[in-house]
């Protein structure tokens, strides 16, 4: 543990700062384990309104900086896939 009184306040802000993308990213995981769930039992209709759910939660997190934007547009390209399959 550090000693010295700014080193404290960094650890403690880089606790809040973890705290807080852990909680955007474990959504973004949720979203997409919703999604592909419908996407698994077959219901085009709820894995079409999971997608537009998970693709916002998405966005959201790459532009709060927790995802890269590159990392996002390849999660929601992958499940665009899955989702455009199950409506053919």
């Amino acid at each position: 543990m550090p000693q010295i009184k700014s080193n404290i306040k960094t650890m403690e802000k880089d606790a809040a700062r973890h705290a807080a993308n852990s909680r955007v990213k474990s959504s973004v995981h949720t979203v997409i384990r919703h999604t592909t769930e419908a996407v698994a039992a077959g219901d085009a209709e709820a894995a079409k309104t999971a997608f537009n759910k998970a693709s916002s939660v998405i966005d959201s997190a790459a532009q709060k900086g927790v995802i890269h934007k590159n990392t996002a547009a390849r999660k929601k390209s992958r499940l665009a896939i899955k989702v455009n399959g199950l409506e053919k």
